[in-house]
């Protein structure tokens, strides 16, 4: 009804209400209307029957079954007493021969065979321009008469104008002042209906920006309720982000702290006079170590919230997850041989069916990344028991099951240690392995992002070392018929 920039619910219910009751009250005055010409015809029509029968109780067959009609000078005054409409009567013989009354009056057009003798009818004609209310009958007179005679009144339609006038005066009247107070009524009640939103958003502007307590559900209407509940929802998630957040500064300083602390104790040993070559070369390279180590703990930060933020809104493509895997076990092969790793590739090849998932492919060679360099810190290695990393792509192109497979033969995981690996900054003691404690951490996270699950098993159950197998299933895309 109204148009705004911006929608209101003060305004919309506002609309609802008022447009279907500014849109009825026409309708209502012309359903008055018509209900008001009944009423004002019932009476008016019983008296033009009444006089239709009395004429016709004056029509009778004389004694040389001549018709004839007698109208006395009482009763012709009294179909003329009326001073607002003028009244007209019509008597024809049985073959149509005018006998009393007006000659012009409009006869019926009634079919004969079908009409009931000594009935009266009523309807609505034109007489001398003028609308005018008929009450007619037909009348038998006799077995030798063929066809019947005819009695007409007429009566002009004023009185009843000014009755229904009145009748619609007497309805519309009060409402013309029922309306405005009815408007007045309803923009009242929508006003106290909405006063809890507005003590609802008056108590959330009041609120502290670190207050992030749930909102009281039991001081709103029941409608707001679910709104309220959705709030709070929203709120608890943002009071765990925060604290993730806080936690995850909070160890992310905690861990740069070490080879930042590390990189300004090398450079004041570097600094120190009468150092010799060999020790200002071996404070450079432990200069260099502190720094890769800061710079990939950095990165592992980074590469982490990335994947945390990406949340649902991460941009996705059709991805071959073995030409993926393929070209990161190539890129890690050199680190591999330079430790001394047996680094391999098994399963199925690049565009084989079922290879194909949904997914980001940057955040997907992430996720392999980190899990063949987690592999190849944690499983020792020698020239007379060399370390093994085999990474696998397998696939169910009717099931839709795409597995990622990362193994070792390295010291396993303790199965107590499982939940915890997943968790940022978390590393096994004993290890003696230089890391972040993140890899695990994003690959949990990318796999999520994904719609994956990783699983943690031993690689050879009951012997020493037991290895570890880390699997990520995904859901691949179906198949095309070509």
């Amino acid at each position: 009804m109204f148009h705004r920039d911006q929608r209101s619910l003060f305004g919309e219910i506002l609309d609802w209400m008022l447009t279907p009751l500014l849109l009825l009250w026409p309708i209502s005055l012309a359903l008055t209307w018509l209900v008001a010409q009944e009423i004002a015809n019932k009476p008016f029509d019983r008296a033009l029957v009444y006089n239709a029968q009395a004429l016709a109780q004056l029509l009778h067959v004389g004694p040389s079954a001549r018709i004839q009609f007698n109208l006395p000078q009482p009763a012709s005054e009294l179909l003329r007493a009326d001073d607002s409409d003028q009244v007209h009567y019509q008597v024809l013989g049985p073959r149509g021969d005018y006998l009393s009354g007006e000659r012009n009056l409009p006869a019926p057009t009634d079919n004969l065979d079908l009409v009931k003798p000594g009935e009266v009818l009523l309807r609505d004609d034109e007489f001398r321009g003028t609308d005018v209310r008929i009450a007619y009958v037909w009348i038998r007179l006799g077995p030798g008469t063929a066809r019947p005679a005819l009695v007409q009144v007429a009566e002009t339609r004023e009185k009843r104008k000014v009755l229904a006038t009145e009748i619609i005066k007497g309805v519309m009247l009060p409402q013309f002042v029922i309306l405005p107070l009815a408007v007045f009524l309803v923009w009242l009640a929508l006003v106290r209906g909405i006063k809890p939103l507005s003590q609802l958003e008056a108590r959330i502007r009041a609120r502290r920006s670190d207050d992030l307590s749930p909102l009281d559900t039991r001081s709103v209407p029941l409608e707001v309720a679910p709104l309220v509940n959705s709030v709070n929802g929203l709120l608890q998630r943002l009071k765990d982000s925060i604290q993730t957040q806080k936690r995850f500064l909070a160890d992310a300083a905690h861990q740069l702290k070490t080879p930042l602390a590390g990189l300004r104790m090398q450079a004041d040993l570097a600094l120190r006079e009468g150092a010799s070559k060999e020790e200002l070369a071996h404070t450079l390279r432990q200069i260099e170590h502190s720094s890769v180590r800061a710079t990939h703990t950095v990165n592992q930060l980074l590469a982490l919230a990335r994947a945390e933020s990406g949340g649902t809104s991460i941009q996705t493509q059709p991805c071959d997850l073995a030409a993926l895997t393929m070209d990161v076990v190539r890129d890690t092969v050199p680190r591999a041989l330079e430790k001394g790793h047996d680094l391999g590739y098994e399963g199925v090849e690049p565009g084989a069916p079922g290879v194909m998932m949904r997914g980001n492919p940057v955040l997907l060679q992430e996720m392999v990344r980190n899990l063949v360099n987690n592999a190849l810190n944690y499983t020792p290695t020698s020239p007379q028991a060399p370390g093994v990393v085999t990474v696998r792509v397998l696939a169910d192109p009717y099931g839709q099951i795409l597995l990622l497979q990362v193994e070792d033969n390295g010291p396993g995981i303790p199965a107590a240690e499982v939940e915890l690996v997943f968790r940022p900054f978390y590393r096994s003691l004993g290890t003696n392995v230089d890391g972040s404690g993140l890899g695990l951490p994003i690959v949990s996270e990318i796999a999520r992002q994904h719609q994956g699950a990783v699983e943690v098993e031993e690689t050879f159950p009951g012997k020493t070392p037991p290895g570890a197998r880390f699997q990520v299933r995904f859901q691949s895309l179906p198949i095309v018929d070509a």
